[in-house]
């Protein structure tokens, strides 16, 4: 005698094809993907992204790679026909830029995507779950100090933004065994922010990537340095990364000492970081800041340093400050 079977019932197992991406969608985005399916392609997209001017000659693309101009011509066309790139001819040459309606897919993929693809993920902390069930009396804890020290803010609101900011690092943390700290320090930037007086404080900027691990982060210390304390500078990222990237971390020691490069960590990005600001510089993330009446925005288009080579790094690192002490001649007199 054989074991019946028991066949499932026909509604319990069909698929829930209704929450599948649509299939006309999925054609236009795996066509896309498609096109951008090769590393030269990818690079040159990203070169056009990172361009100040906002556009790239195709004399400038071809220095990417030791391949002749026919295949630049050709890698190009395919991003051209797929509606990811716009050309104009002038002169003797094309130039190339992301076609307006395409920006925040590139954006994604270079500031998003591609840095986590390429990211190791460090395998989780034993214990993690207990560490953090332990720590909530801690954080209280900490809570009642601060909120002891700002006398000049409400008691609930101190509380209030030291509970936020711990439950906004703890998102993307990896280990747990700085995160109170951590969470003190960012608590203590997002109070001194909260109870800024314009008329009697330096100026303060902001400046906001993805991860708040590169770019933004080595734009602040260029800041802070620059200036001699005449500008106050902040960072903080639409979706903060666990940690600076290393190549970043070693520049950023040249910029301002082991010590302090050591103690740079990713933030996300809050309401009151950009209503302190005077000026905020997004920096690749697309339009995620809220508007405030009174602050002055602007957007800086920079390569990836987690992405580039030593050597682009370095370019990169000269290029913020290039636009570093520009903003800061606009902010302070002599």
């Amino acid at each position: 005698m054989t074991d019946a079977v028991t066949i499932p019932d026909a509604e319990a197992c069909s698929p829930l094809a209704t929450h599948a991406i649509g299939a006309e969608t999925a054609t236009v985005v795996a066509g896309a993907l498609k096109s951008l399916a090769d590393p030269l392609r990818l690079r040159m997209l990203s070169a056009i992204a990172a361009d100040p001017r906002g556009e790239s000659c195709v004399c400038d693309l071809a220095e990417l790679a030791d391949v002749s101009q026919p295949t630049v011509s050709h890698h190009l066309k395919v991003l051209k026909d797929t509606g990811m790139l716009l050309a104009e001819r002038r002169g003797t040459w094309v130039w190339y830029r992301i076609a307006p309606e395409r920006r925040a897919a590139a954006t994604a993929l270079l500031d998003a995507f591609a840095p986590a693809a390429v990211a190791q993920d460090a395998p989780d902390e034993p214990g993690r779950a207990a560490a953090l069930a332990a720590m909530a009396d801690r954080v209280e804890r900490l809570a009642a100090e601060l909120a002891d020290e700002a006398t000049g803010l409400n008691r609930d609101l101190v509380v209030q933004v030291v509970r936020e900011s711990y439950a906004g690092l703890v998102r993307s943390a990896r280990l747990t065994g700085h995160l109170l700290p951590l969470t003190e320090r960012f608590a203590r930037q997002r109070l001194a922010d909260l109870a800024r007086d314009r008329a009697s404080s330096a100026p303060q900027v902001l400046f906001v990537c993805v991860a708040n691990a590169g770019r933004s982060q080595l734009a602040a210390a260029l800041v802070n340095r620059l200036s001699g304390g005449k500008v106050v500078a902040r960072s903080a990222g639409s979706t903060p990364a666990a940690d600076v990237h290393p190549r970043v971390r070693s520049v950023l020691a040249e910029i301002e000492g082991e010590h302090e490069a050591g103690a740079a960590f990713p933030k996300p990005l809050t309401d009151d970081a950009v209503r302190a600001a005077d000026v905020v510089v997004t920096m690749g993330c697309g339009d995620v800041c809220p508007v405030v009446p009174g602050v002055r925005y602007e957007d800086w288009a920079v390569g990836d340093p987690a992405l580039a080579s030593p050597e682009g790094v370095e370019a990169i690192r000269d290029d913020i400050e290039s636009r570093v002490k520009a903003l800061l001649a606009t902010l302070t007199t002599d």
